[in-house]
Protein backbone atom coordinates (compact mmCIF):
# COMPACT_ATOMS: atom_id res chain seq x y z
CA UNK A 1 0.00 0.00 0.00
CA UNK A 2 1.37 3.23 -1.12
CA UNK A 3 1.57 6.60 0.92
CA UNK A 4 -1.03 8.98 0.41
CA UNK A 5 0.49 11.75 -1.67
CA UNK A 6 3.36 9.70 -2.80
CA UNK A 7 2.96 7.87 -6.24
CA UNK A 8 6.52 8.02 -7.35
CA UNK A 9 9.89 7.73 -5.75
CA UNK A 10 13.01 9.33 -7.57
CA UNK A 11 16.39 7.85 -7.01
CA UNK A 12 19.27 9.63 -7.86
CA UNK A 13 21.93 6.50 -7.69
CA UNK A 14 21.35 3.65 -9.20
CA UNK A 15 24.53 1.12 -7.53
CA UNK A 16 23.66 -1.41 -4.90
CA UNK A 17 21.54 0.56 -2.86
CA UNK A 18 19.81 2.35 -5.08
CA UNK A 19 18.74 -0.69 -7.50
CA UNK A 20 17.66 -2.11 -4.35
CA UNK A 21 15.08 0.27 -3.15
CA UNK A 22 13.90 0.91 -6.35
CA UNK A 23 13.06 -2.77 -6.79
CA UNK A 24 11.11 -2.66 -2.84
CA UNK A 25 9.48 0.48 -4.23
CA UNK A 26 7.97 -0.86 -7.33
CA UNK A 27 6.79 -4.13 -5.25
CA UNK A 28 5.47 -1.70 -3.08
CA UNK A 29 3.27 0.13 -5.58
CA UNK A 30 5.60 3.16 -6.59
CA UNK A 31 6.23 4.14 -9.84
CA UNK A 32 10.02 4.56 -9.97
CA UNK A 33 12.40 7.21 -12.03
CA UNK A 34 15.88 6.25 -11.61
CA UNK A 35 19.31 8.09 -12.82
CA UNK A 36 22.55 7.62 -12.18
CA UNK A 37 26.05 9.94 -13.22
CA UNK A 38 26.38 7.95 -16.67
CA UNK A 39 23.24 8.52 -18.17
CA UNK A 40 19.84 6.51 -18.45
CA UNK A 41 20.80 4.99 -21.82
CA UNK A 42 22.89 2.84 -19.40
CA UNK A 43 20.18 2.05 -16.93
CA UNK A 44 18.37 0.03 -19.89
CA UNK A 45 18.78 -3.56 -18.16
CA UNK A 46 18.03 -2.08 -14.78
CA UNK A 47 14.42 -0.51 -16.20
CA UNK A 48 13.84 -3.56 -18.18
CA UNK A 49 14.11 -5.65 -15.24
CA UNK A 50 11.98 -3.17 -13.08
CA UNK A 51 9.37 -3.23 -15.35
CA UNK A 52 6.55 -0.75 -16.71
CA UNK A 53 6.54 1.32 -13.37
CA UNK A 54 10.17 2.18 -14.01
CA UNK A 55 11.68 4.69 -16.10
CA UNK A 56 15.42 5.92 -16.11
CA UNK A 57 16.08 9.71 -16.17
CA UNK A 58 18.60 12.01 -15.46
CA UNK A 59 19.69 13.45 -12.01
CA UNK A 60 17.45 16.70 -12.85
CA UNK A 61 14.76 14.83 -14.14
CA UNK A 62 14.39 12.14 -11.12
CA UNK A 63 14.49 15.00 -8.57
CA UNK A 64 11.70 16.68 -10.33
CA UNK A 65 9.49 13.54 -10.70
CA UNK A 66 9.86 12.05 -7.17
CA UNK A 67 7.64 12.90 -4.79
CA UNK A 68 9.92 11.64 -2.16
CA UNK A 69 13.56 11.53 -3.14
CA UNK A 70 16.00 8.92 -2.05
CA UNK A 71 19.85 10.17 -2.82
CA UNK A 72 21.96 7.05 -2.99
CA UNK A 73 25.42 8.01 -4.34
CA UNK A 74 29.35 8.52 -3.14
CA UNK A 75 29.12 11.43 -0.83
CA UNK A 76 32.07 12.79 -2.56
CA UNK A 77 29.44 13.76 -5.47
CA UNK A 78 26.84 15.11 -2.98
CA UNK A 79 27.06 18.62 -4.54
CA UNK A 80 26.25 17.18 -7.51
CA UNK A 81 22.63 16.88 -6.49
CA UNK A 82 20.41 19.01 -7.72
CA UNK A 83 19.26 21.89 -5.80
CA UNK A 84 15.86 23.57 -7.11
CA UNK A 85 13.60 20.27 -8.10
CA UNK A 86 13.95 18.85 -4.82
CA UNK A 87 13.25 22.42 -3.14
CA UNK A 88 10.37 21.16 0.05
CA UNK A 89 10.72 17.71 -0.78
CA UNK A 90 11.60 14.86 1.86
CA UNK A 91 15.29 13.46 0.20
CA UNK A 92 16.60 10.23 2.01
CA UNK A 93 20.03 10.42 2.17
CA UNK A 94 21.65 6.86 1.99
CA UNK A 95 25.32 8.15 1.96
CA UNK A 96 28.58 6.71 3.86
CA UNK A 97 31.78 8.46 4.61
CA UNK A 98 34.76 6.98 3.34
CA UNK A 99 37.69 8.53 3.06
CA UNK A 100 39.52 6.09 0.86
CA UNK A 101 36.74 6.30 -1.96
CA UNK A 102 35.74 9.76 -0.97
CA UNK A 103 38.95 11.89 -0.21
CA UNK A 104 39.20 13.88 2.87
CA UNK A 105 36.61 15.90 4.04
CA UNK A 106 37.32 17.98 6.77
CA UNK A 107 34.28 18.95 8.37
CA UNK A 108 33.41 14.98 8.77
CA UNK A 109 37.41 14.17 9.86
CA UNK A 110 36.82 16.76 13.18
CA UNK A 111 33.56 14.85 13.56
CA UNK A 112 32.17 18.57 13.44
CA UNK A 113 28.82 17.35 11.74
CA UNK A 114 27.92 14.29 10.01
CA UNK A 115 27.17 13.00 5.96
CA UNK A 116 23.27 13.64 6.22
CA UNK A 117 24.16 17.19 7.70
CA UNK A 118 26.16 18.31 4.63
CA UNK A 119 23.60 16.84 2.48
CA UNK A 120 20.75 19.28 4.26
CA UNK A 121 23.50 21.93 3.80
CA UNK A 122 23.38 21.84 0.61
CA UNK A 123 19.35 21.06 0.03
CA UNK A 124 18.69 23.78 2.80
CA UNK A 125 14.74 23.70 1.62
CA UNK A 126 14.26 20.21 1.52
CA UNK A 127 13.69 18.03 4.53
CA UNK A 128 16.63 15.47 4.42
CA UNK A 129 15.77 12.23 6.51
CA UNK A 130 18.73 9.61 6.98
CA UNK A 131 18.11 5.98 5.85
CA UNK A 132 19.12 2.93 4.86
CA UNK A 133 22.94 3.44 5.66
CA UNK A 134 23.96 0.61 7.62
CA UNK A 135 22.37 -2.37 6.39
CA UNK A 136 24.02 -4.25 3.10
CA UNK A 137 22.12 -3.87 -0.29
CA UNK A 138 21.32 -7.16 -0.98
CA UNK A 139 19.38 -7.28 2.19
CA UNK A 140 17.05 -4.81 2.01
CA UNK A 141 14.78 -7.33 -0.44
CA UNK A 142 16.13 -10.82 1.31
CA UNK A 143 15.30 -9.81 5.03
CA UNK A 144 12.33 -7.78 4.72
CA UNK A 145 9.23 -9.07 6.72
CA UNK A 146 5.74 -8.10 7.10
CA UNK A 147 4.96 -6.03 10.08
CA UNK A 148 4.05 -7.56 12.96
CA UNK A 149 6.87 -10.63 12.33
CA UNK A 150 8.36 -11.57 15.50
CA UNK A 151 11.87 -10.36 15.80
CA UNK A 152 11.77 -8.10 12.49
CA UNK A 153 14.99 -6.34 11.80
CA UNK A 154 14.96 -2.54 12.61
CA UNK A 155 16.40 0.38 10.65
CA UNK A 156 17.97 3.32 11.94
CA UNK A 157 16.42 6.97 10.78
CA UNK A 158 17.28 10.83 11.75
CA UNK A 159 16.42 13.74 10.68
CA UNK A 160 15.12 17.39 11.53
CA UNK A 161 11.64 17.34 10.33
CA UNK A 162 9.20 15.23 12.39
CA UNK A 163 6.58 14.83 9.51
CA UNK A 164 9.12 14.30 7.09
CA UNK A 165 10.18 11.17 9.34
CA UNK A 166 6.64 10.05 9.79
CA UNK A 167 6.45 9.57 6.44
CA UNK A 168 9.71 7.72 6.18
CA UNK A 169 8.95 5.68 8.69
CA UNK A 170 5.84 4.67 6.65
CA UNK A 171 7.62 3.83 3.88
CA UNK A 172 10.03 1.87 6.16
CA UNK A 173 7.51 0.10 7.43
CA UNK A 174 5.96 -1.20 3.84
CA UNK A 175 9.40 -1.63 2.84
CA UNK A 176 9.55 -4.98 5.18
CA UNK A 177 11.56 -3.31 8.55
CA UNK A 178 10.98 -1.65 11.70
CA UNK A 179 12.32 1.52 12.84
CA UNK A 180 14.17 3.13 15.18
CA UNK A 181 13.83 7.17 15.17
CA UNK A 182 17.51 8.35 16.61
CA UNK A 183 15.83 12.09 16.46
CA UNK A 184 18.07 14.74 14.84
CA UNK A 185 20.36 14.52 12.00
CA UNK A 186 22.99 15.74 14.32
CA UNK A 187 22.61 12.50 16.01
CA UNK A 188 22.96 10.34 12.53
CA UNK A 189 26.77 9.66 13.60
CA UNK A 190 25.42 6.59 15.59
CA UNK A 191 24.82 4.88 12.67
CA UNK A 192 27.58 5.82 10.65
CA UNK A 193 30.56 3.39 9.65
CA UNK A 194 32.59 1.92 12.59
CA UNK A 195 29.67 2.30 15.10
CA UNK A 196 28.09 -0.97 16.96
CA UNK A 197 24.60 -0.88 14.81
CA UNK A 198 26.07 -0.04 11.51
CA UNK A 199 25.87 -3.73 9.82
CA UNK A 200 24.48 -6.32 12.38
CA UNK A 201 20.84 -6.95 11.89
CA UNK A 202 18.74 -6.17 15.23
CA UNK A 203 15.48 -5.36 16.59
CA UNK A 204 13.69 -2.38 17.70
CA UNK A 205 15.40 -3.36 21.05
CA UNK A 206 18.47 -4.44 20.04
CA UNK A 207 19.28 -1.54 17.73
CA UNK A 208 18.47 0.89 20.84
CA UNK A 209 20.89 -0.45 22.76
CA UNK A 210 23.53 -0.39 19.74
CA UNK A 211 23.29 3.38 19.19
CA UNK A 212 23.32 4.20 22.88
CA UNK A 213 26.73 2.04 22.96
CA UNK A 214 28.08 4.75 20.25
CA UNK A 215 30.76 6.59 21.04
CA UNK A 216 32.90 9.50 18.91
Amino acid sequence: MTIPGITTIGLIGAGHIGSQLARLSIASGYDVVISNSRGPETLSDLVEELGPKARAATAEEAAAAGDLVIVTIPLKAYESVPVEPLADKIVIDTNNYYPQRDGNIAELDSKSTTSAALLQKHLPTSKVVKAFNHIEAAKLTSEAQTRGTENRRALVISGDSGDAKTIVTSLIDGFGFDVVDDGSLANSWRVEPGTPAYGPRGTVAEITDMLAAATR
